[in-house]
């Protein structure tokens, strides 16, 4: 899955390159299998416990569990903790959060201070980074330059205005912290296998942004079926860009049930229209009533004929 990446080490900031070539290592000393055999001689751990922190994912990711062994919970940890609140992290997020993002326990407060005065000088407001920094945890690990090249990134590639890119990324934060090769795919899937103009995809990615992290081959196999065998044109694809984050075994389903009923009409001009918003969103109930106009029983038996 499209994921976030860690810096290697959580005092370093390190080179989209270098973040993909992380290999894990054997986590803890020999003597011991897990963290939890460590809690009742390190307050640290034990108060990490408290907070909700589990241990037993904290030691899946590379190197975390020696960094917790280092630290000392009143002159390391609590510093950071009080960080993490005051940026917003609630009470009852901090051990999901540190969970996640153990490493930040260890980075400089003065570097984590000066990377959340860059977002808010770039005016995004308190809520707003709150908001991000708990959807994306590993988000204050990076630079301030990797932080700007990022929304200089989109804004640039996308051709939106500062505006709009603070709003693509504090939907999707992610996009700030994952890699960006499987975005620049996406966009040349879009452009080039697709057929989209460049104002269509900038369309296109604001109103759903995780379109950028989607699979590319799902989105060809849902383009394919959308455009090719319902004919539906680019610019309406446009219009309803969320049909490509719905399943297409559900938009197969129903527009060939449409189909046999000889209500599948996607052209705005006719009365008989049927939006795309209509055909992926609403649940089965309200599809085949509202739609269909038939019951759900017959859209069942229609289903076992295929």
């Amino acid at each position: 899955d499209w994921d976030d990446i860690p810096p290697s080490s959580a005092l370093e900031v390190i080179s989209e390159e270098e973040a993909v070539q992380i290999i894990a290592e054997p986590l803890l000393p020999i003597q011991s299998s897990t963290l939890r055999d460590y809690v009742d001689h390190s307050e640290t751990l034990a108060k990490l416990v408290h907070l909700g922190v589990d241990l037993s994912q904290v030691e899946k990711r590379q190197k975390a569990g020696q960094l917790l062994l280092t630290l000392d919970f009143e002159k390391d940890v609590k510093k950071i903790l009080l960080f993490l609140k005051d940026v917003g992290v609630e009470d009852n997020q901090l051990g999901a959060f540190l969970t996640k993002n153990p490493y930040i326990l260890g980075e400089d407060l003065e570097a984590l201070e000066t990377r959340v005065a860059y977002l808010k000088s770039k005016k995004f407001g308190k809520s707003e980074i709150a908001q991000m920094v708990s959807r994306a945890p590993y988000l204050l690990l990076f630079s301030v330059e990797r932080l700007d090249n990022r929304l200089g990134f989109f804004k640039n590639e996308l051709g939106l205005s500062v505006k709009k890119t603070k709003d693509l990324v504090i939907r999707l934060p992610r996009l700030l912290t994952g890699k960006l090769e499987p975005v620049k795919e996406n966009l040349e899937v879009c452009q080039i296998e697709l057929g989209f103009q460049r104002n269509e995809i900038q369309q296109i990615v604001y109103k759903t942004p995780k379109i950028l992290t989607a699979s590319k081959k799902r989105l060809k196999q849902t383009f394919d079926y959308l455009h090719n065998i319902m004919g539906i044109p680019h610019h309406m694809l446009t219009r309803f860009p969320q049909v490509f984050n719905s399943k297409l075994l559900r938009i197969r389903e129903r527009h060939m049930f449409l189909a046999f009923l000889g209500r599948a009409q996607y052209d705005p001009a006719q009365p008989s229209y049927i939006s795309l918003d209509q055909l992926v969103s609403l649940p089965d109930e309200v599809f085949c009533t509202e739609i269909a106009k038939a019951s759900m029983q017959d859209f069942e038996n229609f289903l076992k004929t295929l």
